[in-house]
């Protein structure tokens, strides 16, 4: 399993009540993805961040979803072009 953190990070343009509502209007597009075992829409309005976290079954699924032109399209929506970082998890808790 694999985590990668997208994080967009804002200048003075912060608008947490416009995030909550991208956030709420995606979240149907990663139900039942494959390979996408949870995705996580953060804010920190006191650093000016978004972060979503998500957790895949494998790199190679994460790398073929955060392409370039994936990218774009989440730069043109956020209005910043985000950060990609990709960590292995050690372990996950599911509690459902």
């Amino acid at each position: 399993m694999i985590s990668v953190f997208v994080t967009f990070t804002y200048k003075n343009d912060f608008n947490e009540s416009k995030l909550r509502q991208i956030a709420e209007s995606a979240k149907p597009r990663f139900e039942g993805m494959p390979g996408l075992r949870s995705k996580v829409f953060t804010l920190r309005p006191e650093y000016s961040q978004a972060t979503n976290v998500y957790v895949w079954d494998s790199e190679e699924q994460a790398r073929a979803f955060f392409t370039d032109q994936m990218l774009e399209r989440v730069t043109g929506l956020y209005g910043v072009r985000p950060s990609v970082e990709y960590a292995a998890v050690a372990a996950l808790v599911e509690n459902k």
